[in-house]
C-alpha cells in the first residue's frame, strides 16, 4: 500500500482540497519512518520544504487510529508567534479530524487552558518555558496531561541546538519522563543543517531510541545571487555635482555618498517587489527602513515600509506578517534574526542581506525565506565600504566583509556545507537552573538522591559528581540551597528570591527594557531612558520622548517626521568556523570569476586579491604590517584563534583581535617575524595545558546564571567548551 492511502481519511481529503498534486520525498520518507519504526525521526531540510506536514501527517494519522488517552502530541516551538503561526494551519488540517489543538503559552486563552488539564487530549502547543512551568508548578495535571504521550515535534531544531533554552527543553522532558514513565517518540524539524549526527545525538539525548534522518533527493535548486558594493571615502574630499552643460551646481562632502547611494539603490530594487532586508543589527534596521521610508516621501511612492525584530511589540510584528501574507501587498520589511524561523509569510520577489551574513547557517536561513512556492531564491547582496585613502598598514586596504561573503556564498552553493553546533557539555548555569526548578517541585532531598536526579539527565553527562559537589557547596555558602538537621538540601533564603521571580522559568539573558507608548499603543521597547524631548528610532518610525515614568519603566512618545536613531547594548560574540575562514583563504588565492559580482565588485576583489599577495599573508604564518606590528594569520577560526591568544599570553606576547570577525591576531613585538614564527610553531608542537594559560580572572561563557557558579568551574567550561587547541593543532602541523 503506498503511502498516501495510509494516512487517516480527513488527512487524505484534505490533500485533495489543497489540490496537491502528490506527497513530496521528505513527507513520503517520514511516514514510513513513523508507520515502519520505533525510531526518533530527524527532518532537516530547506524553509518551504514541506517538512511540518511531514512531520504531522504520519503523527496525526497514528493518533487517529489509536487516540491516545491523553495529549497525544506535544508540539514544541521557541518563539510564540511561530505557534500561533501552526495554530492556524493545524486547525485547518483538523476540521474533519473530531482532534483539537491548544495553545499554551502567557498570551494564550487560560480558559482553554483549564479546559485542557479537565479533559486532556489531541494536540498541545507549548514554549519550553511554559513546559517547564507546568512539569515545575503542576506536577499532578503534568501526570494526567501526558500520561499517554505519543510524540514530542520540536521545532527549529538548530535554533535550540545553539542556545541554552535546548538544554534546557531537554531536562524538561526528560525529567517529564521520568514523572511519567512515558518514552514519547521525538520529531525533530530544522533548516538544512550541516551535521545531522551531532543534531540526532542531541535530539535523541535522554531516549534511549534510534534516530533515523532521512536524506531525500530534491534536485539541485536554481538561485540568483548578486553582490553590490557601495563606497564612503573616509577623507570626505568635495564631491561636484554638474547640469548637463558641465556647470557646477553643488558641492557636497563625499563622505556619506556610499550611504545616501546605497539607500536610493535600495529603494529602486524593492519597489514593488515583496522583501525582506535583513541586517545584522537592529539599529541598522531601524535606520535603513527609515531612509527608504523618507526617499518614498519624496518620491511620492507609498509607505510600504515596515520593521520587524525582537524589540518591536508583538502586536505589530504579526500585523507585519499578516500584511506580508497577502499576495497584492509589495511590503518590504526590515529584520534582523526574527524572520530567518519559519514563519509562515507568503511568497516572496527577493530577500536583501544588507553586509556580510555572519556565518554560512545565517544566509542558509535568509536564503530559504525566498524562492517560496515553486519560485527560483533570489538573494541581493549591498556592501558598504569605507575607503581610507591614507594607511600605513599594509592590509588594511583588504576588505574582509567582502571576502567573507564570498567564501560564504560559495561553500554554500558550491558544497552544501553549513557549520556544525558545537555542544554544551559544561552548562554549570543550566545546572544550577535545573537543581533550583527540581527542588522546587520536589521539596527536600538528600544530596545523593539529588545528585542522582539531576546528573542523570542526559545533558550532564559530561559533568563529574566532584564538580556538582563542589557546586552544592558554593550555593549552600551563598544561600541558594540549606542544609536541613536531617542532612537533606532545600532552597534557601536567596533561592527563594529567585524561584519567586517571574523571570526564573527563562534560562536566556534578557536585558532590563522599558515599554515604550504612544497614548496606549505599545510601540516596543529599549533599554535605555530617553529623556523628554529626546527623538529616537523605533518600528520603523521617529518619536518623541513626551513623559516618562520610571517606576514604571514606560516611555510615551509622540510620533514626528524625519529620521532618528536608535541603539541597544548588546554584546554579540559572532564566531567563524576554520572551514569558513580556509574557503575565505582560498577566494584570495585563486583566480575564480565570481558571475553574481557587480560591475563595482568584480574588479574590487581583484584589488584584493593583489594586496593579499603582496603582502605576504598568505604564504607566511606571520607577516609585518607595520613599524613593530605582526599580523598572524593561522587561517582558523575563532575558537582556535583565541585558543592561540592565550598561549601567546602564556609566553608574554599580548595579541588582540582588531575587529569581531577578524581572522587574524595584531601583534606589537620587537622581535622578528621568523623569530615569532619559531615560536607559535613551538607552542602547536608543545604539549599545551589549557588550564595552565592566563586567563582572565572572570573568563567565562556568557550564561544567565553565572552569578552563582563558582569562578573554577566557569573556567572549566571555558577551557572545555571554547577553546579548541586541537583544531589549532590541526590546522597549522
Amino acid at each position: 500500500m503506498d503511502v498516501f492511502n495510509r494516512l487517516a481519511p480527513f488527512i487524505q481529503d484534505f490533500i485533495y482540497q489543497e489540490k496537491w498534486d502528490e506527497l513530496r520525498g521528505i513527507q513520503v520518507a517520514a511516514c514510513e519512518v513513523i508507520f515502519d519504526t520505533d525510531d526518533n525521526l530527524l527532518l532537516s531540510s530547506g524553509t518551504a520544504s514541506g517538512k511540518t506536514e511531514a512531520a504531522f501527517l504520519p503523527v496525526l494519522t497514528e493518533l487517529y487510529n489509536n487516540p491516545s488517552k491523553s495529549i497525544g502530541v506535544l508540539y514544541i516551538s521557541p518563539l510564540k508567534a511561530l505557534i500561533n503561526d501552526q495554530f492556524k494551519r493545524l486547525e485547518q488540517l483538523l476540521i474533519d479530524s473530531n482532534m483539537r489543538v491548544t495553545k499554551w503559552h502567557g498570551d494564550a486563552s487560560q480558559t482553554k487552558k483549564d479546559e485542557l488539564v479537565k479533559n486532556p487530549e489531541g494536540l498541545l502547543q507549548i514554549t519550553p518555558e511554559s513546559l517547564e512551568s507546568l512539569i515545575t508548578n503542576k506536577r499532578g495535571a503534568c501526570l494526567q496531561l501526558f500520561s499517554d504521550l505519543r510524540f514530542v515535534i520540536i521545532d527549529e531544531v538548530h535554533h535550540f541546538m545553539r542556545d541554552a533554552r535546548g538544554i534546557q527543553l531537554l531536562c524538561v522532558l526528560e525529567r517529564m519522563q521520568n514523572l511519567t514513565n512515558v518514552v514519547p517518540r521525538r520529531i525533530g524539524l530544522s533548516a538544512t543543517m550541516g551535521d545531522l549526527g551531532m543534531a540526532a545525538t542531541w535530539l535523541n539525548t535522554g531516549t534511549n531510541r534510534n534516530c533515523t534522518s532521512p536524506v531525500t533527493d530534491e534536485g539541485k535548486k536554481r538561485v540568483r545571487i548578486h553582490v553590490e558594493r557601495f563606497v564612503n571615502y573616509a577623507d570626505k574630499r568635495d564631491l561636484e555635482e554638474r547640469d548637463g552643460s558641465g556647470n557646477v551646481i553643488s558641492v557636497s562632502e563625499g563622505g556619506d555618498i556610499g550611504n545616501r547611494e546605497h539607500y536610493n539603490y535600495l529603494f529602486k530594487a524593492t519597489l514593488d517587489k515583496k522583501t525582506i532586508i535583513f541586517t545584522n543589527s537592529r539599529e541598522e534596521t531601524e535606520y535603513i527602513l527609515a531612509n527608504l521610508r523618507e526617499i518614498a516621501l519624496k518620491n511620492k511612492a507609498p509607505d510600504v515600509y515596515r520593521v520587524h525584530h525582537g524589540n518591536v511589540s508583538a502586536l505589530l510584528r504579526e500585523t507585519t506578517e499578516d500584511e506580508m501574507k497577502m499576495e497584492d501587498e509589495k511590503i518590504v520589511t526590515g529584520a534582523t534574526v526574527t524572520l530567518e524561523l519559519g514563519i509562515d509569510i507568503g511568497s516572496l520577489d527577493q530577500a536583501v542581506q544588507v553586509g556580510a551574513p555572519l556565518n554560512v547557517s545565517s544566509f542558509a536561513q535568509r536564503l530559504g525565506r525566498c524562492g517560496r512556492r515553486g519560485q527560483t531564491p533570489q538573494l541581493l547582496f549591498t556592501i558598504v565600504e569605507s575607503i581610507q585613502i591614507n594607511t600605513a598598514d599594509i592590509i588594511g586596504p583588504i576588505n574582509w566583509e567582502l571576502v567573507r561573503t564570498i567564501a560564504i556564498i560559495d561553500i554554500y552553493t558550491k558544497d552544501h556545507w553549513i557549520e556544525p553546533i558545537y555542544p554544551h557539555n559544561h552548562a554549570y548555569n543550566l545546572l544550577y537552573h535545573q537543581t533550583l526548578s527540581h527542588l522546587k517541585c520536589n521539596g527536600e532531598l538528600s544530596p545523593a538522591a539529588l545528585a542522582q536526579a539531576i546528573l542523570s539527565l542526559g545533558c550532564f553527562k559530561h559533568i563529574p559528581q566532584e564538580d556538582y559537589r563542589k557546586l552544592l557547596e558554593h550555593l549552600i555558602n551563598i544561600e541558594q540551597l540549606e542544609r536541613t538537621e536531617r542532612g537533606g538540601i532545600i532552597i534557601g533564603r536567596e533561592g527563594e528570591k529567585i524561584i519567586n521571580s517571574h523571570k526564573f522559568l527563562t534560562v536566556f539573558i534578557a536585558p532590563e527594557y522599558l515599554l515604550v507608548k504612544d497614548e496606549n499603543r505599545t510601540i516596543g521597547t529599549v533599554d535605555k531612558i530617553y529623556p523628554v524631548g529626546t527623538r529616537f528610532a523605533l518600528a520603523g518610525q521617529a518619536w518623541e520622548t513626551v513623559d516618562v515614568n520610571e517606576k514604571s519603566k514606560v516611555i510615551f512618545v509622540k510620533r514626528v517626521p524625519g529620521i532618528s536613531i536608535v541603539d541597544w547594548d548588546q554584546d554579540t560574540m559572532v564566531e567563524l568556523h576554520t572551514v569558513l575562514v580556509q574557503r575565505m583563504k582560498n577566494v584570495l588565492t585563486c583566480d575564480e570569476e565570481y558571475p553574481y559580482l557587480s560591475e563595482r565588485c568584480a574588479p574590487r576583489i581583484e584589488e584584493i586579491r593583489y594586496i593579499a599577495r603582496n603582502s605576504g599573508i598568505l604564504e607566511n604564518l606571520v607577516t609585518p604590517i607595520s613599524d613593530k606590528k605582526f599580523a598572524i594569520f593561522p587561517w582558523v577560526g575563532t575558537r582556535q584563534l583565541f585558543t592561540l591568544h592565550y598561549a601567546l599570553l602564556d609566553r608574554g606576547i599580548k595579541s588582540k583581535l582588531p575587529w569581531i570577525t577578524c581572522i587574524y591576531l595584531e601583534v606589537i613585538y620587537n622581535g622578528t617575524a621568523e623569530s615569532l614564527t619559531e615560536l607559535i610553531i613551538d607552542i602547536i608542537s608543545s604539549d599545551l595545558d589549557l588550564y595552565s594559560l592566563p586567563l582572565p580572572e572572570k573568563v567565562q561563557v556568557t550564561g544567565k546564571y553565572n552569578e552563582f557558579i563558582p569562578q573554577e568551574l566557569l573556567k572549566k567550561q571555558f577551557v572545555e567548551d571554547y577553546l579548541d587547541f586541537e583544531g589549532l593543532k590541526n590546522a597549522l602541523l
